[in-house]
């Protein structure tokens, strides 16, 4: 008995009296006891894999495992390649800060962007500042308003505890 994988029951580790068998080439062979299933995957020197161990009566395979394995890790590799990885980045603001201050910040958000990354734009308040949230979310608007050509808002400005919060994301083309 030779063990490839551990996600999958095969050969004399289904303890099934009755199964159903599904060829090598996906054509029904029937129901039947796992020891004549097991005989007849051998005799093709394949492995009688179980498939789906919750129907009735479960429903085994007659492959090579070793090879299904390999092309299963080979197509889950594949799907990971092509898998695109958002990263958020964060921009803080505070609520005195001055227009040329904003510009700077407004470029570094706008490569940001462009690299395909979200940007999280946080006004910090402290002491008596978060009784003038206003002026968080208008600095939050004028900070948009340099980037709209290039980004949508994901979502609006929202004050969280001292913080005031906006997350922008770059536009689809």
């Amino acid at each position: 008995m030779k063990i490839i994988n551990k996600d999958f029951l095969s050969n004399e580790s289904i303890r099934e009296k009755q199964v159903r068998v599904i060829g090598n080439d996906g054509s029904q062979v029937g129901v039947m006891s796992s020891r004549e299933a097991l005989k007849i995957a051998e005799e093709k020197e394949l492995d009688l894999v179980l498939i789906s161990p919750n129907a009735k009566p479960p429903v085994c395979k007659i492959m090579d495992l070793g090879k299904y394995v390999y092309e299963q890790t080979k197509k889950d590799k594949e799907a990971k390649k092509k898998q695109k990885v958002i990263n958020i980045k964060e921009v803080r603001l505070s609520p005195t800060i001055e227009e040329h201050d904003i510009s700077i910040k407004s470029n570094n958000a706008r490569k940001f962007l462009m690299a395909g990354d979200k940007v999280k734009v946080t006004v910090r308040f402290r002491g008596r500042e978060a009784d003038y949230s206003f002026i968080g979310k208008k600095i939050l608007d004028e900070f948009y308003s340099k980037l709209e050509d290039i980004c949508v808002k994901e979502k609006a400005p929202k004050l969280e505890g001292r913080n005031m919060i906006m997350v922008l994301s770059h536009k689809k083309a």
